[in-house]
């Protein structure tokens, strides 16, 4: 019985190196999807195959797609994870998100190369600040709001996505996303190593996660269910105060003491745009911009898993405690910490 066929965009990255290796696990023929650049730290078993992806060079695109066609490679599912979350500019995000997966999906479309699911990964920012002053969940029928160039570039994915007719879809909108090989939630883990953990600002802020390996293990749900036309929330079902994330770490490092830092939302805003400005002028992308101190301030990250528990049957193995545990313990394994 021949494999069945899975491609993994963005397959070097944090989440997508860990979509290949449970595609692995579960004896797909697994392709990876990367850029010439792109690193293969984590992709190092010699079952995988490799194709170099030019998402915003469509004539390229469809060269190295008609390619893969010519030697009888079309794919049973794609799981599209490549996109961009840290840009130079508004635009940049736009082709990274927008262009690219439009660009890909015609590609897909013209070669007659349509999978049988193609799974997108999005974000719950694709909603923006809603519900701050009650605190209720974000659902699927809430009108998206989103503040950032990041989540605009997301929402614009989805709709154009979500128009296309008879397109065997499945979007996937993760809150928080931690665990092993992840960069931006390191950085507070090491700050708080150094006995200091930010806050931004004072008033009440829900927060929601998913540990990478349940988003994974949620995107191959959908694959058995053989579910199209859905778009999901993701998160561990779990509801969190703003310090829940820090205190684990701190408890996971020993540390008999940390400094809770609150800064004021004003002058984060104003270091945030300072952070920025000087980014761009010397041509680089900043941790800390105007995008950044928006997601910072948002206070309300609830969302509504109903759908996914109940069409997938999806239970999150992982919630915060036990996450953070395994995340620092990798961190600490691999000397990062």
């Amino acid at each position: 019985m021949m494999k069945q066929k899975i491609l993994i965009t963005g397959a070097s990255g944090f989440i997508g190196s860990f979509i290949v290796e449970e595609a692995l696990n579960r004896d797909f023929e697994v392709w990876a999807g990367i850029r010439s650049t792109s690193s293969k730290k984590y992709l190092k078993d010699n079952r995988i195959h490799f194709l170099e992806l030019s998402f915003n060079n469509p004539d390229r695109l469809s060269e190295q797609l008609s390619d893969c066609k010519k030697m009888s490679v079309c794919w049973d599912y794609i799981i599209h994870c490549a996109g961009v979350t840290k840009c130079k500019d508004k635009d940049g995000f736009d082709k990274g998100n927008y262009v690219a997966t439009k660009n890909f999906i015609e590609a897909l479309q013209s070669l007659d190369m349509i999978p049988r699911q193609f799974i997108y990964i999005s974000s719950l920012s694709v909603y923006g600040p809603i519900h701050e002053k009650t605190y209720e969940p974000i659902k699927d029928t809430d009108i998206p709001k989103p503040n950032t160039a990041y989540g605009i570039s997301k929402i614009k994915t989805e709709q154009y996505i979500r128009n296309l007719q008879a397109f065997p879809y499945v979007i996937f909108r993760p809150t928080g996303v931690y665990g092993p090989r992840e960069k931006d939630y390191f950085l507070m883990a090491k700050s708080i190593k150094r006995h200091i953990d930010f806050a931004a600002g004072f008033e009440r802020q829900d927060l929601t996660f998913i540990y990478v390996k349940d988003l994974v293990k949620a995107l191959f749900l959908a694959i058995e269910q053989n579910v199209t036309q859905k778009a999901y929330f993701v998160s561990d079902g779990e509801i969190y105060p703003s310090r829940a994330f820090s205190d684990y770490i701190q408890k996971e490092l020993g540390n008999p003491f940390v400094i809770h830092i609150k800064c004021p939302l004003f002058i984060l805003k104003i270091v945030s745009l300072l952070a920025g400005f000087v980014a761009a002028l010397l041509g680089k992308s900043s941790t800390l911009n105007a995008d950044k101190y928006k997601i910072m301030k948002q206070r309300n990250w609830q969302c509504d898993i109903s759908p996914l528990v109940n069409d997938l049957g999806f239970k999150p193995e992982y919630p915060l405690k036990r996450g953070v545990k395994e995340t620092i313990a990798w961190y600490k394994k691999e000397k990062w910490l």
